[in-house]
């Protein structure tokens, strides 16, 4: 019976976790989840706090990241086992730490060495599921502009810590050898100190003004061209797609001309908008042309960039690039076109290539209709118009040095462009949409996604939403007048730091108590705590 408790515990745990994120966002589920998923962990050894955290994130990122095998089949379970170690090992090192004073810090530190692990390993990382991107509109979410994702991170995962170690302080009873009631009392003063600092921190922080004095303003414009049906199909009808967003625009010119709609300083296009390349193809380049001298702005196009076929065209020597390219209106001279170019330099794993193609083909007949493509190594900003505009293309946006890369180049203004099609009716396009809502405020700038089938979104610097699409599988325009930023949070300066000194801290502290459990015991650390050993780290 304590078992089934266990595992049921486990599972609501990662639920809690799960629902933190959009769309559900109850961002104060997360702290909850995991003083329940300390409390399953209590007492167990390291392999069975291991084994615990394994279900417990099974339940959390299953629902969260499901939409990743949507087109690809089984192939995707190779991602989620991954993912799923990055909080069963943390999880597991629990009884570790739980040995030492002040032990809700450590568990804080050892989660984000998970998830510092995770954004860089395997296949140059997969992080999507940090803690910090369901975390936008709450309490914790300001804390982005001093530290970032993983400060966020650190900050729920105290609380709930701290929730745990109230708990199991209040509810235990001093045995005869155990601490004096001052000593119990300085348990339960930390434990409230780690339950209250993160929220309290959090809510002081100054919010980024949606708008200020002194501000530089453009009008701005996301076009929503839809496609002709979800999946990896989408692209046998490719010229349907361009077409599309070329006639979503030019619906907006029309809108401009008759003094409906204010006229843009900069459109943008969505990933994937061209899945022609125009520099290859005459139409798709005339189209587009065409359109951005009606509208009269530049306009950033989401290309697909053909690859180099083999000389018997069978297979590729360099694969298709995934672009962002600005176009411009001709002016008098004649002068106009395609101007600079950002290619994807992070690409989705089992998305954009197949990792294991060999052994993924024997998983998946689905992994053959997936291109592997090249990834680019230049700076994420563009000079389009009047904007420094710095490119998160999809997937990108869930990396913390890809978006600070945008920012330190002079980026004054963020676009996340996204081709979610791919993905069909999923929560993506909303887990998306609050990770971009998180890096607003992480940087201050104003974001703008741009989705080929939505949800598309306009975001504040502060992380409020100001416009977004309807429905999934509709097309639409935004017009919206955002900030052009300068300024550098304490979050951009100091980058990666923040994360490091945290994830060793927590590294440094399951060392220690690990040599502290060999020490007392004589013997390797996977026994249970002693009566003793609990109730001294009550705080």
């Amino acid at each position: 019976m304590v078992t089934a408790a266990r595992a049921v515990g486990a599972v609501v745990a990662g639920l809690a976790l799960y629902a933190a994120f959009p769309p559900m966002g109850w961002w104060w589920a997360a702290p909850l989840g995991i003083a329940l998923l300390l409390a399953v962990v209590d007492g167990r050894r390291v392999r069975a706090a291991f084994g615990w955290g394994a279900l417990a994130a099974l339940a959390y990122q299953y629902p969260l990241l499901h939409w990743t095998g949507t087109y690809v089949g089984a192939v995707w379970l190779g991602a989620l086992a991954v993912v799923v170690l990055a909080v069963a090992v943390p999880v597991g090192l629990v009884p570790l730490v739980a040995r030492l004073p002040a032990t809700p810090l450590w568990v804080a530190c050892l989660w984000v060495a998970g998830e510092a692990a995770i954004e860089r390993v395997p296949w140059g990382g997969f992080p999507w599921a940090k803690l910090a991107f369901g975390q936008a509109g709450g309490a914790y979410g300001k804390l982005a502009a001093l530290g970032g994702a993983p400060l966020v991170s650190f900050a729920v995962v105290l609380t709930g810590a701290g929730l745990w170690s109230l708990a199991r302080t209040a509810l235990r009873r001093p045995a005869p050898a155990g601490p004096h009631p001052p000593r119990r009392a300085l348990g339960v003063v930390g434990a409230l100190v780690a339950v209250l600092l993160g929220p309290l921190a959090g809510l002081a922080v100054p919010a980024h003004p949606a708008a200020e004095p002194g501000d530089r303003t453009i009008t701005v414009a996301a076009v929503q061209g839809n496609v002709p049906r979800a999946g990896l199909d989408f692209a046998s009808q490719r010229r349907a797609v361009l077409d599309n967003h070329v006639r979503e625009t030019r619906v907006l010119a029309a809108e401009v001309a008759a003094g409906r709609r204010p006229r843009p300083d900069l459109v943008i296009w969505p990933e994937n908008s061209s899945d022609i390349d125009p520099f290859a193809n005459a139409d798709a380049r005339a189209e587009i042309q065409a359109v951005t001298d009606e509208i009269g702005v530049p306009v950033v196009v989401g290309a697909v960039l053909r690859g180099v076929l083999n000389a018997d065209a069978t297979t590729y020597v360099e694969g298709p690039r995934n672009a962002a390219v600005v176009w411009t209106p001709r002016s008098p001279t004649g002068a106009g076109g395609p101007t600079e170019q950002y290619v994807k330099r992070h690409l989705l794993p089992f998305g954009e290539y197949i990792p294991l193609r060999g052994l993924a083909s024997l998983v998946s007949d689905d992994v053959s209709r997936v291109v592997d493509f090249a990834p680019g190594t230049g700076t994420p900003t563009l000079d389009a118009g009047p904007a420094r505009l710095g490119v998160a293309t999809c997937y990108e946006v869930v990396f913390d040095d890809d978006v600070r890369d945008a920012v330190t180049a002079g980026a004054d203004l963020l676009t996340v462009p996204t081709n979610n099609a791919t993905f069909g009716e999923t929560d993506m396009t909303y887990q998306q949409q609050g990770m971009s809502r998180l890096r607003a405020i992480e940087h201050d700038r104003a974001v703008v996604i741009a989705a080929t089938s939505g949800q598309s979104a306009v975001i504040a610097p502060d992380g409020t939403v100001l416009d977004r699409t309807g429905p999934l599988y509709t097309p639409g325009v935004l017009v919206d007048r955002v900030p052009l930023r300068t300024t550098t949070t304490l979050a951009t300066r100091l980058g990666p730091g923040p994360e490091w000194v945290l994830a060793a801290l927590g590294v440094a502290a399951a060392a220690t108590g690990a040599v502290r459990g060999r020490r007392r015991t004589g013997g390797p650390t996977t026994t249970t705590p002693t009566p003793r050993e609990t109730t001294a780290v009550a705080g």
